[in-house]
C-alpha cells in the first residue's frame, strides 16, 4: 500500500534538500575551466576626455551617413527576426573582397566569430598553438573549451619567432594555430610568405586574425584561401572602418570549410542595422582610406617624437597603435589618467614589462599625449 502524502514530511524533505544545495560551493555547478579564467576588464574604464586605450578609430561615421543608415533602417520591420545569417551583409562584403558569398560568414563582432570558430575546432584534449603575447581572448576561449595551449614566445624585440612556430606545430602535432597579424598587443606582423609557410607546413587549421590589416604594410593572406583548405581569415569592422559600436566581424575561408565552421554559429546574431551600416560604409569607402592615411601619418609622426623623449622606448608598429616602454608603467598610466588621457597598461604580457599601449588619436589628442609624456 503506497504511503500517503504528508505535508510535514514534504516540508522537512524540501528544507533538507535546500540546505544541502546551499552548502555546496557555487563553483561545483559550473564548468571547472572557469576557475582559470578572469572576467574581461578595461583598466581605467571606457570614458575619458582623450580615449586612446581600445585601438578605436578617432573618426566617427559622419552624421550625413548615419542619417542615411537610420532612414533605411526605419523602414525595416522591427517585430520580425533578421535572416538566420546576415546573407545580405555577407554578399556585400564578399563582393567588396572579390570572393564568393559562400566563402564569407558575418558575425556580431569578430569576438563572436572567434567563439564560433573555436567551438567548431577545439575541445578537450585538442591542441592550439598561440604566439605569446597575443590577443587574450584566444587563450580564454581555449581554456573554456578545455583544450591544451601550446605557447610560442615572441622574440625579445616583440617580433614573431616563425621558426619556433613551425617547430612547435610539428613537434606538438597541434590541431589549431591562431596568428594575430598584425598582432595585438605587440603591433608586429608576419610577412605574407611566413603566413603561407606556416599554413602550408602544418596539418592544423590556421586562423589568421587580420583585425589591423588595413594599417599594415604586409599583404593580406586572403588570396591564399582557395589554395589552402586549412586557412581561415578573420576580419573586424571595429578598427579601420570605425564601427566598433555596431559590432561587425567576418570570417573568410574556402566554401567547404566555411560550411562546417558555420554549424555552431548563433542564429539571428547580426541585426539588419549592422547589415545596412556595413553596406553604406563600403559604398563610401573613401572615408576609410582617408582615415587610414591620416592615422598612418600621425602614427609615424608620434613614433619620431617618442624617440626624442628621454626615458621612453617606442616600438615600431604595423597597426593603428604604438607600444612604449617606460621605467614605471603604472605610475605613467595614472599620471596620464589624472590629466584626462586614457591609455592601456599592457605590462602583464610576456616580454612587455613596463609597457603602455595607445592608439593614434586626432591632432590635438596626439599633441597633448606627447606634451604630457615629456613632463613625466
Amino acid at each position: 500500500m503506497p504511503l500517503r502524502a504528508s505535508p510535514i514530511r514534504d516540508k522537512i524533505f524540501t528544507a533538507s534538500k535546500q540546505s544541502s544545495i546551499m552548502q555546496r560551493d557555487i563553483k561545483s555547478f559550473l564548468n571547472p575551466a572557469l576557475q582559470n579564467i578572469a572576467t574581461y576588464k578595461v583598466e581605467g574604464g571606457q570614458q575619458a576626455e582623450i580615449k586612446l586605450n581600445q585601438n578605436e578609430s578617432p573618426f566617427d561615421v559622419p552624421m550625413w551617413l548615419k542619417e542615411e543608415i537610420i532612414n533605411e533602417f526605419i523602414k525595416e520591420q522591427w517585430n520580425r527576426y533578421p535572416d538566420i545569417l546576415p546573407y545580405r551583409g555577407m554578399k556585400a562584403y564578399a563582393d567588396f573582397l572579390g570572393v564568393s558569398a559562400d566563402s564569407v560568414m558575418m558575425s556580431n563582432g569578430s569576438n563572436e566569430m572567434l567563439y564560433t570558430i573555436f567551438l567548431a575546432s577545439l575541445g578537450p584534449g585538442r591542441k592550439i598553438l598561440i604566439p605569446d603575447p597575443s590577443f587574450s581572448l584566444y587563450e580564454k576561449i581555449a581554456l573554456l573549451l578545455q583544450s591544451h595551449i601550446v605557447s610560442v614566445p615572441m622574440l625579445p624585440g616583440l617580433d614573431f619567432d616563425t621558426d619556433a612556430i613551425l617547430r612547435a606545430a610539428r613537434d606538438e602535432q597541434v590541431d589549431f594555430i591562431v596568428l594575430s597579424t598584425p598582432n595585438n598587443p605587440t603591433g608586429k606582423s608576419l610577412s605574407f610568405d611566413e603566413v603561407r609557410l606556416i599554413a602550408e607546413s602544418s596539418e592544423a587549421l590556421v586562423l589568421v586574425d587580420e583585425a589591423y590589416i588595413e594599417f599594415s604594410c604586409q599583404r593580406s593572406a586572403l588570396e591564399l584561401i582557395d589554395g589552402l583548405p586549412n586557412l581561415v581569415i578573420l576580419r573586424t569592422m571595429s578598427k579601420a572602418l570605425a564601427l566598433a559600436g555596431i559590432r561587425i566581424g567576418f570570417a573568410i575561408a574556402n566554401p567547404l570549410l566555411m560550411a562546417e565552421l558555420a554549424k555552431p554559429k548563433i542564429p539571428f546574431a547580426s541585426s539588419r542595422l549592422a547589415e545596412i551600416t556595413l553596406t553604406r560604409v563600403l559604398a563610401n569607402y573613401s572615408l576609410v582610406t582617408d582615415a587610414v592615411s591620416f592615422i598612418l601619418h600621425e602614427r609615424d609622426k608620434l613614433y619620431r617624437e617618442l624617440l626624442a623623449i628621454e626615458g621612453i622606448e617606442p616600438f615600431q608598429s604595423d597597426t593603428n597603435f604604438l607600444i612604449i616602454r617606460v621605467k614605471d608603467a603604472g605610475a605613467v598610466f595614472h599620471s596620464l589618467q589624472s590629466d584626462g588621457i586614457l591609455v592601456r597598461n599592457v605590462s602583464g604580457y610576456k616580454f612587455m614589462d613596463n609597457c603602455l599601449r595607445f592608439n593614434v588619436g586626432m591632432f590635438e589628442e596626439n599633441r597633448r599625449l606627447i606634451e604630457k609624456l615629456r613632463t613625466i
